[in-house]
C-alpha cells in the first residue's frame, strides 16, 4: 500500500486506488492513514465526522463506511492473495487499523528526512542538511489533504503539517544561507515575505541574503515594511532579535548580521560565498 497525504489524498493498494469517492467515507480513510499501523478508535472517527453531536445512527453508518473501504480493498486484491480485507483494515480493541508500511507512507518518509536534515544541522553539515529538507519538501504535493473534508480531527492534523512544512522550509532557507547562496534565495524569499507577511523568520532570512549581496538599503526596506506590517495588523514591534539585526544592518556588523540571523559558528570561509 502506497499512501499519500501531503497534498491530495492518495491510497494505492496493489496500484489501485481504494479512496473513495464519497466524502465521509474519505474523511475515515483519512483519519485511519494519518494514524497508520495504529488503533483509531471509533469515537475518534464519529467525533471527527459529525463532531460532538453524532446521531443515534453513528456507529452504525461508521461500520458502513468501513465496509465500503474493505471492498474497495477487496477489489484492488490479487486473485491469488491471501490476505483478505479484513487482515488490511483491521478490528481491534473497539476501532479501527490500517496496515501501512513507514517506507510507504510520504509523511513518515518527510518526517525521516527532516530527522536527517536537523541532524546535519547540527552537527554543522549545511550542505547536507540542504539536500535531505530540500528532498522532504519536494514530497509535498500541495496543502495537506487538499481534497478532504476537514472535520475537527483532521483540521487539527492538516495545520499542524502545514506548520512543520513551514518550519522545514525556513531551516531549509537557513541552510542554504549557511552555504551563501543569497542570490539563488532572493526570489524565493521575495515571494515567501508576499504570502507570509507576518512571518519575522523569512523576513529576517531575506535581510540576511540581501545584505550579503551589498544591498544593505533593502534589507533596511524589508524590515520597515515588516514593522509597519506588525504594527498594522497586530499593533506590536519586530522581536528584540528581528530589532537586533535591524541595528546590526545600520551598523554594517557583518557578526551582528550572523547572530541575529542564526548564522553563528560558522566558518568564516562559508560565509563569505
Amino acid at each position: 500500500m502506497q499512501v499519500a497525504v501531503l497534498g491530495p489524498l492518495s491510497v494505492q493498494y496493489h496500484q489501485e486506488s481504494i479512496v473513495p469517492t464519497a466524502g465521509k467515507p474519505r474523511q475515515v480513510l483519512a483519519l485511519l492513514t494519518l494514524q497508520a499501523g495504529r488503533t483509531v478508535p471509533k469515537e475518534t472517527l464519529m467525533e471527527e465526522i459529525w463532531g460532538a453531536a453524532p446521531p443515534r445512527s453513528a456507529a452504525t453508518t461508521l461500520q458502513t463506511y468501513i465496509l465500503q473501504l474493505r471492498r474497495r480493498i477487496t477489489a484492488a486484491l490479487p486473485r491469488d492473495a491471501t490476505l483478505r480485507a479484513k487482515d488490511v483494515l483491521t478490528t481491534s480493541f473497539g476501532g479501527y487499523r490500517l496496515a501501512v508500511e513507514p517506507a510507504a507512507h510520504d509523511l513518515y518518509s518527510f518526517r525521516d528526512l527532516v530527522v536527517g536534515g536537523t541532524a546535519a544541522m547540527e552537527a554543522g553539515d549545511a550542505r547536507q542538511a540542504a539536500v535531505l529538507l530540500r528532498d522532504a519538501l519536494a514530497l509535498w504535493r500541495g496543502p495537506a489533504l487538499a481534497d478532504i473534508p476537514h472535520g475537527p480531527l483532521l483540521q487539527l492534523e492538516a495545520i499542524g503539517m502545514e506548520e512543520d512544512r513551514m518550519q522545514v522550509l525556513e531551516q531549509r532557507i537557513r541552510a542554504d544561507l549557511m552555504l551563501g547562496r543569497y542570490a539563488s534565495l532572493i526570489s524565493e524569499l521575495r515571494m515567501l515575505t508576499v504570502r507570509h507577511p507576518l512571518n519575522e523568520n523569512l523576513s529576517a532570512h531575506l535581510m540576511t541574503a540581501l545584505y550579503h549581496l551589498g544591498s544593505p538599503w533593502r534589507a533596511l526596506d524589508e524590515f520597515r515594511r515588516l514593522r509597519e506590517t506588525l504594527a498594522g495588523e497586530l499593533g506590536v514591534e519586530p522581536t528584540p532579535r528581528l530589532q537586533r539585526l535591524h541595528q546590526a544592518v545600520l551598523g554594517g556588523d557583518v557578526s551582528g548580521i550572523q547572530r541575529s540571523a542564526g548564522l553563528a559558528g560558522l566558518p568564516g570561509a562559508v560565509l563569505s560565498r
